[in-house]
C-alpha cells in the first residue's frame, strides 16, 4: 500500500464529502491520519465547515 502525501489526503477527504470513498481509500487516509495531526485536523475542519454550511442553509422556523 503506498502512503498518500499531504496533498492527496486533502484531496481524499474533499472527495468524500461529496462521494462514498472506496475501501483502500479509506484505509489509506487512516493511515495517514495515524501519522500526520496535521492532516487529522484539516480533516475535521473540513467536515465542520460542510455541517455549519448545512445548517446554514437550513430554512429557520418561527419562534425559535
Amino acid at each position: 500500500m503506498k502512503l498518500l502525501t499531504c496533498k492527496e489526503t486533502t484531496r481524499l477527504v474533499s472527495q468524500g464529502l461529496d462521494r462514498e470513498l472506496e475501501f483502500g481509500e479509506r484505509v489509506a487516509l487512516r493511515v495517514h491520519f495515524a501519522i500526520c495531526l496535521g492532516c487529522r485536523r484539516a480533516g475535521r475542519q473540513m467536515a465542520f465547515l460542510r455541517r455549519a454550511v448545512r445548517a446554514l442553509s437550513e430554512p429557520r422556523q418561527q419562534g425559535s
